[in-house]
């Protein structure tokens, strides 16, 4: 695979979760919040069963009680995440959730200063007040009118951070990607289906109205996107990955504004101009310093 082609693979990826914030707002619309994140990922326990059972055919190490306790910890941080997103998105527009929920890239190696007592990078500052500042625009310039789904949806982003920082560890010693993967859709599936039992109103006319929202984020936004992800990596540099990952909050805002109409001001604008800078810059000016440093 050449690197074009590559870069043309991680942007697919990065459509179908664009698409996926869409499918996920639209699905409310005939099925209550947890059970559609129950039933979604649920789907997408099945799908990557199969290629969790060649991944332990080709591993050798047995995993240990700590591997075991880390694959739920994962599956605790996925299921807030999963959570605060959906019930935000009750109350905000698939525009804010796709690009509030794209601070994760800020979130990450903040919480690695937090928890692990790591100096990050000094772009880590800089970019964390562009993230905030856009998030201020996007609410029109007062947080009087950021909604409870945005703020849900900052939470969310919190959550994403800790369930990659904890993700990237388990797999780096363990070398189980797609058992982390399983595991981490297996826990949110049965943590928020007995949510939903308790809580929420069912029927197979609400399953059946939001089936192809449910399919959708289960088969492609959670299995075919993840294996574009690791194809993709594999074949091109760690600055275009990004920037081509990246593009998930640009389908995410032009999908809704395509599909659902949704708009926005011109502080808006602004504000996820701000907040994409900021994802870009996490991800590439480490990166692109390293590479400075070595050729020098």
């Amino acid at each position: 695979m050449t690197r074009i082609q590559a870069n043309l693979v991680l942007l697919l990826a990065a459509a179908i979760w664009g698409g996926g914030f869409v499918a996920q707002s639209t699905a409310m619309k005939a099925i209550a919040p947890f059970w559609f994140i129950g039933l979604r990922f649920t789907v997408a326990t099945i799908v990557v069963l199969p290629f969790v059972w060649m991944e332990n055919r080709k591993v050798e190490r047995p995993l240990t009680r700590r591997n075991r306790l880390s694959f739920l910890l994962i599956g605790l941080a996925l299921f807030g995440g999963a959570a605060t997103q959906q019930i935000g998105l009750l109350t905000t527009t698939v525009t804010n959730s796709s690009f509030i929920t794209g601070l994760y890239v800020v979130f990450v190696p903040l919480i690695a200063v937090v928890f692990f007592r790591r100096q990050p990078h000094w772009v880590i500052w800089p970019a964390a007040l562009m993230a905030l500042s856009g998030i201020y625009l996007l609410s029109g310039g007062s947080l009087a009118h950021l909604t409870i789904g945005d703020m849900l949806t900052v939470v969310c982003a919190l959550f994403w951070a800790a369930q990659i920082t904890l993700a990237g560890a388990s797999v780096g010693e363990t070398g189980r990607p797609l058992g982390i993967s399983a595991t981490q859709f297996a826990v949110t599936a049965i943590l928020t289906l007995a949510v939903a039992v308790i809580f929420e109103p069912i029927s197979i006319a609400a399953i059946r109205a939001a089936l192809g929202e449910i399919l959708y984020v289960g088969i492609f936004s959670s299995g075919l996107a993840f294996a574009l992800q690791v194809i993709g990596q594999r074949y091109t540099t760690a600055p275009q990955a990004a920037i081509f990952l990246s593009s998930e909050a640009l389908f995410g805002a032009s999908l809704g504004a395509l599909l659902l109409g949704e708009t926005m001001g011109p502080l808006g604008y602004i504000g996820c101009t701000l907040m994409f800078t900021a994802m870009l810059a996490v991800e590439l000016v480490p990166e692109l310093t390293r590479r400075r440093s070595v050729t020098a």
